[in-house]
This record gives structure tokens, sequence and C-alpha cells, in this order.
């Protein structure tokens, strides 16, 4: 990882940076091009979005107007929890690439698990083939839920999106994905703003002259995970893209690790209602 252009080799060969841009909340308003446009800007090359977020437009308007070749950016995006099934999977595929104005994405995900995985998974398949999307994963899914996709897809997820932070670091669900060459990667890396209240971030961050924020992702990467911070501070958006100049210690990165406890900041995959 030499620098934000460093890619994670996903088990199609495809890569996929290990650093990249989320969207999450970045809502229709003019400011929010800036946003997108200022992390192509400073070397962001992949884009995280979702149909839910509401901001596929924004996002497709920001990569056109950046003037940057459409091959050279990783675009992500994902199907909601009410388009499952196979046929209205496709059709939600179709309408985000309307939405993104682009003939293709780099990553499509299942956003969350619910009970026509299998149905949605076979579209996925299909839209793969069809080569429609370069790689194909999922998002908050468990061991359970993997299992359920791996015991009769033709092709193997090449993502799992998840909550990921050093308070949740799903050490089964990683070895898991590691095992069945699943790329782990995390959304949520700052724990919405609670990593800033660890004493032992703020030691390392000032141990290493970095922010917490950036030793926090940093943490990530060493971990072999990949992130997608997201911020509409200018500032914070160069800040956590500048991860390369440091290395966290084995002894520090063993401190980190100790502070698992297992406990979520957002919402359990087996027990959501939306």
């Amino acid at each position: 990882m030499l620098d934000i252009n460093s890619c994670a080799i996903l088990n199609n060969g495809v890569k996929m940076p290990w650093l990249g841009f989320g969207t999450y909340k970045i809502e229709y308003e003019n400011a929010s091009v800036d946003y997108i446009r200022k992390a192509l800007e400073v070397g962001y090359r992949h884009i995280d979005t979702a149909s839910v977020y509401g901001n596929e437009p924004i996002v497709g308007q920001a990569l056109k107007e950046s003037g940057i070749k459409r091959n050279e950016i990783f675009v992500t995006s994902k199907v909601w929890n009410n388009k499952h099934g196979y046929d209205k999977t496709l059709k939600a595929f179709e309408d985000t690439l309307e939405r993104l104005n682009m003939d293709y994405l780099d990553l499509y995900l299942i956003h969350w698990p619910k009970k026509l995985n299998k149905e949605t998974w076979k579209a996925l398949e299909r839209l793969y083939k069809d080569k429609r999307v370069r790689a194909i994963g999922v998002s908050n899914f468990k061991v359970h839920h993997l299992k359920e996709i791996l015991e009769d897809c033709e092709i193997a997820p090449m993502v799992n999106q998840v909550e990921y932070h050093p308070q949740f670091q799903q050490t089964e669900l990683k070895e898991f994905c590691t095992k069945n060459k699943i790329q782990l990667e995390a959304w949520g890396p700052l724990m919405q703003g609670k990593i800033f209240d660890m004493p032992l971030m703020h030691e390392l961050a000032t141990k290493y002259n970095k922010t917490i924020a950036q030793v926090a992702l940093r943490w990530d990467l060493q971990t072999g995970v990949v992130t997608i911070p997201k911020s509409i501070n200018e500032n914070r958006i160069k800040e956590n893209c500048d991860l390369y100049d440091f290395e966290i210690s084995k002894e520090d990165m063993e401190k980190i690790k100790n502070l698992n406890t297992d406990i979520r900041i957002g919402h359990d995959p087996d027990t959501i209602t939306f």
C-alpha cells in the first residue's frame, strides 16, 4: 500500500482501491457535487454509493464534471431491500445506471441480507456474466448469510462490506472471508465520530503525529480491509487519504486490537425491520 492508488486484488482479478470515498448522507444539493469532486481532486479513485442514499445522480454528475476517465474510477452501488428478487434486482440495477449516467458498474452489492438473498444473488451473477458489472458482492452479511450464498452459487461474492472499526472487529467474519477469498470492506470506520472519544486513539495520534481518523484508517489498511471514510469537510477529505507516510507498529496494532468489544454502532443484520 504505497499510495492512494494501491489496490486490493479481488478473487476474479479485478483491482479495487484500498481507500474509497463514502457518500452516505451526502444528499442532493449543489454542495454535494463539490464534496465528491474535491475527493477526486485530492486523489480518491473509489466512490461508494447506494440507491437508498438518494445521491446516485450527484455521484454521476461529479464524476462527469471531474474530467477523469470512467475506467480510472472504481464505482460501487447497492440494491436496496425492497428490490430483492431476480427481476426486481435486474430492474434496480438498470435504474442505478440511469441515475449515475453510466453503462457499467465496478461493484454491485446486496445492501442487506433478506429472505430473497439467493434469487437476488442469481440476478447479480447474471449482471456479472453479461459484463454489466466488473465485480459483485454483498454488504452486512454475517457468516451464516455467506454460507447460504456459497452453498449453491455459480460465482462466489468478491466483497463483503460491513461495519468494521476498533470497537467492532468481526474477527470470525474476517477469518471466514479471508478463507473464502472474499475481500472485507469497512463502513463506519470512524464509528460515526465515536472513535474520537477513545483515549488510546488520542495517544496514538500524538505518537504518530497524525489525526485520530488517520490512525484508525491506517489500522484498517494494515488489517487488510478496504475502507471508505466519508466527510463533507474539505480538510478532512484530504487528511483521510494522507495515510501512506507512516506505519502503525505491531505493538500498537495489538493495542488497537484489544479495543474490541463486539459492540455495534449500526444495525444487526439479523434483526433489521427495514
